[in-house]
């Protein structure tokens, strides 16, 4: 178990990320919105506030994911997907929703909008070569194994 540091930005009004069952991978984000409804219209995207920062140890990340359910009944997803957070950032985290449906969708305060799902990152070093070790594959590109 990894103990991450959570943060309320706008006091008890901020929902904590939840799991939702026992087994599942990520935690829930619920909607920050201090100014009202958000009515999101078919092509359009905006940041939305989650209300919350977390304090990840080094050699972790959180990766912000789309709701399947948003997804699937209403064509809303992340726009950048999986958003990173870094363990180094202390800000509060944002999910950028775009609505791809095509009616307009409301969010309102408290809803669940994204998941929350933290993995542990190793660092690479590169090494530059002249020339890469053969694979069967080669250079083939998007695609070139078929269906």
């Amino acid at each position: 178990m990894v103990r991450v540091q959570v943060k309320r930005l706008r006091g008890e009004k901020a929902r904590l990320p939840q799991y939702m069952t026992p087994a599942s991978s990520g935690m829930d984000l619920f909607a920050s919105l201090e100014e009202g409804d958000v009515t999101l219209a078919p092509g359009r995207r905006r940041l939305i506030p989650t209300g919350v920062a977390i304090g990840l140890p080094k050699g972790y990340e959180a990766q912000v994911r789309p709701r399947s359910g948003l997804a699937l009944k209403n064509g809303v997803t992340l726009l950048n997907s999986p958003g990173t957070v870094d363990a180094d950032y202390r800000g509060e985290i944002g999910v950028i929703l775009i609505n791809l449906g095509d009616k307009s969708f409301v969010i309102r305060d408290g809803d669940r909008i994204a998941q929350l799902v933290v993995h542990q990152v190793c660092r690479i070093e590169l090494q530059e070569v002249d020339e890469l070790p053969i694979s069967t594959r080669g250079g083939g590109g998007f695609g070139h194994t078929g269906l």
